[in-house]
């Protein structure tokens, strides 16, 4: 209350020095007594005068924004300016940390992976991420203030924000059906809303994924015990001569090695998908791997078919030194050795080969010259059980695993799996290994008596 004294302080003082002046001059006309009223009601006109200026100045500082200092009066205004302009600086100084919080927060919802909306009363946007925008197809600054209905047609949608029922989630696709979005509405403040959306085209796409992996492996399992089950019927109800007894012995071990070879295709996947990658440091010999491939495949062959094994390399060096899991990398060669065996007619060739890029980049294509693969069934070799034609398959024994296989084992070591194939002319598949997992050897083995000039394909084995 200082300013309060020295304001009263400051009236009387002034008061009292006019009505001193007027009485003195008073007595000189001898009226000394108006002459300290009229010495008084001036100088309390003057004091009126002066602080209503100050007063003015005072508003004129509150009306004007380019932030110049308050007044530095004396007094009662000056008091008021500086209070008032203290409080104006910690009002702007909160403002401002209060400006950089939302900002933060709002950066916060940028970078979410989920879509975040705000709704005003009307349903009108009032912001959204940029995630929310994709999900909608909508413009985050152009369609600001739009009401959401105008944007968004799904007549799902529009139902569930209307019915005002926001207890679960609402499904429909997004713009241009390049997806599918889940959305949830959560009302908050003063009936404004909160719209979260998710892009749940993978999570779709898996759980489509997973139950037809279900449904396949059940169907492949239940056909060989379905066989199993019809032949142990038929040896306890039936009287069989010795060679039927023997035939049907023989297809049940068919269908039983049928089952044992899914099955472990199954655990092999599940191995692959459930470990961590392989070691980069452990190295296997290119030549180690493609001498077990070509035993294995000149025993599946038995001599219906010509089999070359070997490598494209420089007179001076041999790339034969792979980084990674040894049992992998053989599973994956053997498959698709064998796939190459079996959709091969009896008289055709197939081409294993090994070469290193000029970048260091290591290459094994499985070459072959066998009925080939239309261009639409390409993009989907991989996919577990899919299979061009299936009835084909299964007179090969093949489980429609081998490929999904070769696939998770090549990127686990860091390639790629590139297949080509033309109808009626064979297929080519290859092994693309990054340059940091392959190793140039410094020194050569001995050349097989069939290798050719450099450059050229060396034989390493010849069947047929």
């Amino acid at each position: 209350m200082g300013w309060l004294f020295t304001r009263l302080l400051a009236i009387s003082l002034s008061v009292l020095v006019s009505g001193i002046a007027g009485w003195l001059i008073g007595r000189v006309y001898q009226l000394p007594v108006l002459g300290v009223l009229l010495g008084a009601s001036l100088g309390a006109l003057v004091y009126a005068l002066v602080d209503a200026l100050r007063g003015q100045r005072f508003l004129r500082w509150l009306q004007s924004r380019d932030g110049a200092p308050a007044p530095r009066d004396s007094g009662f205004w000056g008091e008021v300016g500086y209070r008032v302009e203290r409080s104006t600086r910690l009002l702007e100084q909160q403002t401002e940390r209060e400006k950089v919080r939302l900002e933060q927060f709002l950066s916060a919802i940028e970078a979410s992976p989920n879509g975040v909306m705000l709704l005003d009363v009307n349903d009108q946007i009032e912001w959204c991420n940029s995630v929310a925008a994709d999900h909608f197809g909508i413009d985050p600054q152009r369609d600001r203030l739009q009401p959401i209905t105008n944007l968004i047609r799904a007549p799902i949608f529009v139902a569930y924000l209307q019915a005002g029922q926001f207890e679960g989630t609402v499904v429909f696709p997004g713009p241009g059906s390049r997806g599918t979005v889940s959305v949830l509405i959560k009302p908050y403040g003063e009936s404004m809303k909160l719209v979260l959306s998710q892009d749940i085209t993978e999570r779709e796409r898996n759980d489509s994924m997973r139950r037809g992996f279900v449904a396949n492996v059940s169907h492949e399992i239940r056909t060989p015990l379905t066989v199993l089950s019809g032949f142990i019927e038929t040896m306890s109800s039936l009287q069989l001569t010795e060679v039927e007894r023997r035939r049907v012995i023989e297809l049940m071990a068919q269908q039983a090695q049928r089952m044992q070879v899914l099955v472990g295709d199954l655990l092999t996947l599940a191995q692959l998908e459930g470990s961590p990658r392989p070691p980069a440091d452990r190295w296997v010999p290119v030549q180690q791997l493609l001498t077990q491939v070509r035993a294995a495949a000149e025993a599946l062959s038995a001599g219906r078919h010509t089999l070359v094994c070997g490598s494209i390399t420089n007179s001076d060096s041999g790339a034969d030194l792979i980084a990674g899991a040894e049992q992998e990398l053989h599973s994956a060669i053997a498959n698709l050795v064998n796939n190459a065996i079996r959709y091969t007619p009896t008289g055709g060739a197939v081409h294993v080969s090994w070469v290193v890029r000029a970048d260091g980049v290591g290459e094994l294509e499985v070459r072959d010259t066998g009925i080939g693969i239309e261009k639409e069934h390409l993009p989907r070799l991989t996919e577990r059980f899919y299979r061009v034609d299936g009835s084909r398959s299964r007179d090969t024994g093949g489980t429609g695993l081998g490929l999904s296989i070769v696939k998770h084992v090549v990127q686990r070591h860091g390639g790629e799996l590139e297949i080509r194939s033309e109808l009626g002319k064979g297929s080519s598949f290859k092994l693309v290994f990054p340059a940091a997992r392959v190793r140039v050897a410094s020194v050569v083995s001995e050349p097989d008596a069939s290798v050719g000039q450099p450059g050229a394909e060396a034989a390493v084995g010849l069947v047929g």
